[in-house]
């Protein structure tokens, strides 16, 4: 993100690359002119503007009402981490050695210890863990944090992959490995639901390669969403820590028994590059398109001015109330700077799921005019019928973009029989590849030696041949992509 925006307020008008003609551009266009974000003047950071933090702030709310419903509580841990405790957990800070950034100084003063400024909180939460946990009874501790970390990336793009981003972490304790596995399985099942029922956005849920996981974990397991360029995009991991942080950082507890144990951890996350997969999946060459259930504005009344603006006006009023008070998330665009035109580029551009225009002529027809954002269709319904029509078209909008994320999933995944196969989905087709592997590391290294993909998950009991490298017995079916 070394480059600047030139202007930080452009005209939504403003033509933009064609999806189809560089998905790359296009994503940035759109994230520029829909006024999501913008380019920070730090390298590899990122301004995530009003609009874009609305749709943030929905995907908060929502997941922070499951959280809840789950049995977890909120709190906040420090952004800086001790040397010394990264370093207890050795996979953990050599995986994320290369992505630290180091505080050294406070002040005019060197530090004695440097500070890391926090890639992931396993390591400070490990240690008030030790602190705060003595018996069995004290188990299981629910914790989440919404936060932000940093992680020095070398090549970033707004939402996808920044140098800063928003997130939130959980980090549990329990009394048994069961414990924590059904932990790590129902917050998965929490992020598949939410992204695909609120966000629409259909994702393979597995298990990643042990050269996958995240560092320090015994397994990971994760959500993951295709583009319609081909590649696979992490959505949300859980990982099943095991004991290596427990002993890490000495996490005892007195059980019923008597003797003392180590307790089983768990941490697992999603971030705002959730936004990202948004755009970039749902997005045409008009702008956003955005599912109604995440929109921070469902519907946006037009009025439609010519001679006599007060009767068109005062209705346009009327029916942002009507359905303000109907519990709509409703915006009405009365200005009169801008032609109507102007605005349907606009909130095109917003992806808006639905506009309503309203004119002298609907007026005196007792109708309302509805335009749906996903296909463009023009709707006249009665004026008494506004309601409920709206609330059924927002329904439709959002199954409609499920669909045709759907579609592109679908249509974008191919059954590699042999190696070959696999390498002509990667590099011909720029899909994902459902195959079946041996589960040995040389195999996995040629996925990405070869075409630079990676194993994105696997699944037990589903293996429907050979492994595609070597030809030996297959112990998973895995899909395979590029990622971002």
């Amino acid at each position: 993100m070394a480059e600047k925006s030139k202007k930080n307020d452009q005209k939504v008008l403003d033509s933009i690359t064609p999806k189809s003609t560089d998905i790359s551009k296009w994503y940035t266009d759109v994230v520029l002119r829909a006024r999501m974000a913008d380019y920070s003047p730090v390298k590899g950071c990122m301004i995530i503007r009003p609009y874009g933090y609305s749709i943030w702030e929905k995907i908060q709310s929502g997941l922070d009402v499951e959280f809840k419903r789950t049995g977890h509580v909120n709190a906040y841990f420090p952004l800086l981490i001790p040397e010394s405790f990264l370093t207890k957990e050795a996979e953990h800070v050599e995986g994320f050695a290369p992505e630290v950034a180091w505080v050294t100084q406070g002040g005019k003063e060197s530090l004695e210890e440097r500070l890391a400024i926090r890639p992931t909180s396993e390591a400070i939460i490990g240690y008030m863990y030790a602190k705060w946990i003595e018996s069995y009874r004290d188990l299981p501790i629910l914790i989440n944090q919404w936060a932000n970390v940093v992680r020095w990336e070398k090549v970033t793009r707004p939402f996808l992959r920044t140098t800063e981003f928003l997130w939130q972490e959980g980090h549990t304790a329990h009394r048994t490995h069961e414990e924590a596995m059904e932990e790590v399985s129902r917050m998965l099942d929490v992020y598949k639901n939410f992204v695909e029922s609120t966000l629409a956005l259909p994702v393979v849920a597995g298990e990643k390669s042990q050269k996958e996981k995240f560092a320090g974990a015994l397994k990971t397991y994760t959500i993951e969403a295709l583009m319609p360029d081909g590649q696979a995009l992490q959505s949300g991991t859980s990982h099943d820590l095991g004991q290596n942080f427990a002993k890490a950082f000495n996490i005892q507890f007195l059980d019923s028994d008597g003797e003392r144990k180590l307790a089983w951890t768990t941490s697992w996350g999603m971030s705002t590059r959730l936004i990202g997969a948004l755009i970039m999946l749902h997005g045409d060459d008009r702008g956003l398109r955005l599912p109604p259930k995440i929109a921070p504005i469902q519907a946006v009344v037009i009025p439609i001015v010519y001679k006599d603006a007060a009767p068109v006006l005062t209705k346009a009023h009327e029916l942002n109330e009507r359905l303000k008070n109907k519990g709509f998330r409703v915006h009405l665009d009365d200005r009169d700077t801008y032609k109507p035109g102007w605005k349907y580029s606009e909130y095109e551009m917003m992806g808006v799921p639905l506009r309503i225009e309203i004119g002298q002529k609907d007026i005196e027809k007792n109708q309302v005019c509805l335009v749906r954002r996903d296909t463009l269709e023009k709707i006249f319904v009665p004026d008494s019928e506004l309601e409920v029509r709206i609330e059924q078209l927002l329904e439709e909008i959002q199954k409609n973009l499920f669909n045709q994320a759907d579609e592109i999933r679908r249509s974008k995944t191919f059954k590699a029989d042999n190696f070959s196969d696999f390498v002509s989905i990667i590099k011909e087709k720029a899909g994902m590849a459902d195959l079946c592997w041996c589960g040995n590391l040389p195999c996995e290294e040629k996925f990405k030696a070869e075409v630079g993909a990676t194993i994105r998950c696997f699944q037990e009991g589903e293996v429907f041949s050979k492994c595609v490298v070597c030809g030996a017995e297959a112990k998973h079916r895995i899909f395979v992509a590029r990622a971002y």
